[in-house]
């Protein structure tokens, strides 16, 4: 029986363990692939306060150590189901059950891929998906992007303020953004788009060296020397196996402002629940208030 038990071991999950253990509170992290979630891939951290620059791998190890330090359990393990049996939650994983009094959901989302060849091993090798957080590592230079929705769009001004171009990809004739993006996307000088473009194949062997795209009316195929590109397709919550205990909304998990969920207990924090932004620093502040506020429930 462990005071809390935290799915997912990304800056969301582990600051809210190191704010569990700072009470001496017993605390079990269930993590299915690797600790340090989508930040362990970004060649550079730049925009968390205090830490002018590190790499995402460094600030996730550097935050692991801290936590183990204090104390906490965790397991490699991919959680399948989460019940509620009285005041107790009984967590399912694909080896084992566990049970504690409290639960925080902090899983993350998983970044659409375009699932082309070489694409999983140049993820932080050129291939990008935060603009905030990777843009400003190609400050002066042209870059490539990816995507035709509100958030690609977003991204392609970002990169427009400290690049000299940014070329911006779709795969249809139009953009599935509101107008008002769009119509400021056509006024940017050193935004060039190019549509009916599908990507085909990265180029590059342990980085990023380029890409090639066919025109879907023509076929052609166009070849792009570049170190860089931001894949902005689209992110992937994987929130189906709380279904019974959350609301969910486009996939994610609903919370108030306490990051609780509609049961009592039970905590959803960082990319996983419905928000405005993410950020490392935001997921951050999400795992402090959901152990607060988890803190004050336990006593």
């Amino acid at each position: 029986m462990f005071d809390a038990i935290v799915v997912g071991g990304g800056p969301a999950g582990m600051t809210a363990a190191l704010y569990l253990l700072r009470t001496n509170k017993t605390v079990l992290i269930l993590e299915k692939e690797n600790f340090g979630g989508q930040i362990a891939n970004s060649p550079r951290l730049e925009n968390f306060p205090s830490i002018k620059e590190i790499s995402g791998l460094d600030f996730s190890d550097n935050l692991f150590a801290q936590i183990t330090d204090l104390g906490a359990n965790f397991e490699l393990e991919d959680v399948l189901k989460i019940e509620k049996v009285g005041d107790i939650f009984k967590v399912h994983t694909n080896y084992n059950s566990y049970e504690s009094k409290v639960v925080i959901i902090a899983n993350g989302v998983k970044h659409r891929l375009m699932n082309l060849p070489k694409e999983r091993e140049l993820i932080g090798n050129g291939i990008s998906f935060c603009a905030v957080c990777d843009g400003p590592m190609y400050k002066g230079k042209e870059v490539y992007l990816i995507g035709d929705a509100n958030t690609a769009l977003q991204y392609a001004f970002t990169l427009a303020n400290y690049c000299t171009k940014v070329h911006v990809f779709t795969l249809f004739d139009k953009f599935f953004a509101d107008a008002i993006l769009v119509d400021r996307l056509k006024a940017k000088e050193n935004i060039e788009v190019t549509h009916n473009m599908n990507l085909v194949e990265y180029l590059g062997e342990s980085s990023l060296e380029g890409l090639v795209f066919e025109d879907t009316k023509t076929k052609l195929r166009r070849e792009f020397k570049t170190d860089n590109v931001f894949v902005c397709i689209g992110q992937i919550p994987s929130n189906e196996n709380f279904a019974n205990l959350v609301d969910l909304e486009k996939g994610y998990i609903v919370t108030d402002e306490n990051m609780e969920t509609k049961t009592k207990g039970l905590f959803a924090v960082g990319d996983t629940r419905k928000k405005t932004i993410r950020q490392c620093v935001t997921a951050c502040n999400d795992g402090a208030i959901a152990a607060l506020a988890a803190v004050k429930y336990l006593d």
